[in-house]
C-alpha cells in the first residue's frame, strides 16, 4: 500500500498536539528528488512509515551522524557507504517504528538486504543508497516489510511529497517538521528543502535526530560536507530537550546539481555566501521545531550566554542550563527561580567571575553583579513566565565568549510518553 491518506496530526496514537507546533510549510519541488511513502506495518495502528526518496544520477552526499557508541546498523551502513562512494547518492529509504539498533549481524544484514533491493528496484549500486531507520532499539529490522512495498514505492515516486514524508517518519512528534529556502549561486536561484523528525532522546552530540535535505544547487561532495559540519554547530547541535542523544541521529545533505547553477568545488568559494545563510536557516528552523515538538513541552525556551572565557565555554554553560531538570521543572511550573540557573552556571566547570555574574528573564533582570537585582520584582517575573515562549539570558563576567541554545521545559507529559512508549 503506498501513499497512504494523511495519518493523524500526531505520530503516535494518544497524543496530542505540541501547543509550540508550528505549520508546515509549502515546500515546493527540488529539481531531481522524487518522493513515495508507504505503509510496510511496523506499527500496530495504521499510519505510512515507510519512505523512499529517489535522486537524479550524479547526485552528491553528505551526512553527519550521532556520536553515540551504540550506533545503529543504517548510520554504519551509510557512514561504509558514503566513504566508498565518495560521497554519491542515488536513493535513500527511511523507516520509522524499528531503529534496528544494537542488533549485530542480523541488523547488518537487514540493512544489506534493503540496499540491495532498493539498489536493484531504481538501478543503481547497493551502496549508493543511504538508509535511516528509527523506533526502538533492539529489534532487528524485518527487512521483509519493506522489500514487499518497494515496487508499489517506486511507481508511486512524485517531487512533491515533502509532507507526506515528514508525516511518515514521526515517532513521538506531534507534527510534521519542514523548512525551506532559497538562494542565488552564480546568479541562478537554488532551492534548499528539508524535514526532520525528532520529539525526545534530543541532545548536542550531532545529529540530533533525522533530518533529510536536499537543493538543487552543484556542490561537490567536498563541499556538501564542510557547509553541513559548519551549519549543524549553530542549529542541530544548538538545541537540547532531555539531554540524551539517539543510536541513530542522522543528517544527511543531498545536492541533485539539476538547478541550472554553476558547480562549486571550493568551500571557500564567495558564491556560496547566500547558501550558506539558506542552508542555516533551514537547518535552524527543523532544528527549533523539535524543541517546539519536545516531548510533553509547554514551553519553547531560548538561553543565550555571553562574557564566557570562549565560545565553547560559552556553548558549555549553556547546554548545562539547558539541560538541568531543576530549571526546566522550574520553568514547567512558571517559576523564575533564578537561583537553579546560578547554580547550573556554576556546575558547568567553565571559568565564571561570580561578582559579575547576571540573570535575566526577557526584558527583566533577576540577578546582577552577583545577587539578585535590586529593581527585582516577583509579580512581574512571574507574569513573564506565563508566556510560551522564554529567553534567559547569563552574562558570566569573564570574556567575550557567546553561545546561544534552544530547549524547552520539563512536564509529566515527558514522563508518561517515555513511560509508555513500547506500549
Amino acid at each position: 500500500m503506498t501513499d497512504a491518506p494523511m495519518p493523524p496530526a500526531t505520530g503516535k496514537p494518544g497524543l496530542t498536539v505540541s501547543p509550540l507546533a508550528v505549520d508546515f510549510p509549502a515546500m515546493g519541488e527540488i529539481a531531481g528528488v522524487e518522493i513515495a511513502t508507504a505503509r510496510a506495518g511496523f506499527y500496530k495502528h495504521d499510519r505510512p512509515d515507510l519512505v523512499l526518496f529517489r535522486f537524479a544520477e550524479g547526485t552528491a552526499c553528505a551526512g553527519v551522524f550521532t556520536q553515540n557508541k551504540v550506533g545503529s546498523a543504517p548510520v554504519d551502513w551509510c557512514k561504509a557507504a558514503l566513504a566508498q562512494t565518495q560521497g554519491e547518492a542515488r536513493a535513500l529509504i527511511v523507516n520509522a517504528g524499528c531503529a534496528n539498533a544494537f542488533t549485530g549481524e542480523a541488523g547488518d544484514l537487514a540493512v544489506r538486504r534493503v540496499a540491495d533491493a532498493v539498489g536493484a528496484e531504481i538501478g543503481c549500486p547497493s551502496d549508493a543508497v543511504m538508509m535511516a531507520s528509527t523506533g526502538v532499539i533492539g529489534v532487528v529490522l524485518e527487512y521483509g516489510k519493506v522489500l514487499n512495498q518497494l515496487q508499489g514505492l517506486s511507481v508511486a515516486l512524485d517531487p512533491g511529497k515533502w509532507e507526506a514524508a515528514a508525516r511518515a517518519i514521526m515517532t513521538t512528534d506531534t507534527f510534521p517538521k519542514g523548512a525551506v529556502a532559497e538562494a542565488e549561486i552564480g546568479g541562478v536561484k537554488v532551492r534548499v528543502a528539508g524535514i526532520a523528525k525528532g520529539s525526545g532522546m534530543i541532545a548536542p552530540d550531532m545529529a540530533t535526530m533525522l533530518g533529510f535535505v536536499a537543493t538543487d544547487a552543484n556542490l561537490t561532495p567536498a563541499v556538501l560536507h564542510d557547509l553541513l559540519v559548519h551549519a549543524t554547530a549553530e542549529t542541530f547541535n544548538a538545541v537540547t530537550v532531555d539531554g540524551d542523544t539517539s543510536t541513530n541521529d542522522t543528517l544527511l545533505l543531498f545536492a541533485t546539481g539539476r538547478s541550472g547553477a554553476p558547480q562549486v568545488s571550493d568551500p571557500h568559494d564567495t558564491r556560496l555566501q547566500g547558501f550558506r545563510a539558506a542552508l542555516s536557516s533551514v537547518l535552524l528552523s527543523l532544528a527549533q521545531a523539535l524543541v517546539r515538538d519536545g516531548e510533553g513541552a509547554q514551553k519553547y525556551v531560548k538561553v543565550g550566554v555571553t562574557g564566557a572565557a570562549s565560545a565553547s565555554s560559552a556553548r558549555r554553560i549553556a547546554r548545562t542550563v539547558c539541560e538541568s531538570p531543576l530549571v526546566k521543572t522550574a520553568i514547567a511550573g512558571e517559576d523564575a527561580n533564578w537561583g537553579r540557573i546560578v547554580a547550573a552556571v556554576g556546575r558547568a566547570g567553565e571559568p565564571i567571575a561570580r561578582g559579575a555574574l547576571s540573570v535575566r528573564f526577557g526584558p527583566l533582570v533577576a540577578a546582577e553583579h552577583g545577587a539578585v537585582a535590586s529593581g527585582y520584582d516577583e509579580a512581574a517575573m512571574s507574569a513573564y513566565m506565563k508566556n510560551a515562549e522564554l529567553e534567559i539570558a547569563v552574562d558570566v563576567g569573564v570574556g567575550d565568549g557567546a553561545a546561544v541554545m534552544w530547549t524547552c521545559d520539563l512536564t509529566h507529559g515527558y514522563i508518561s510518553i517515555n513511560g509508555n512508549y513500547r506500549s
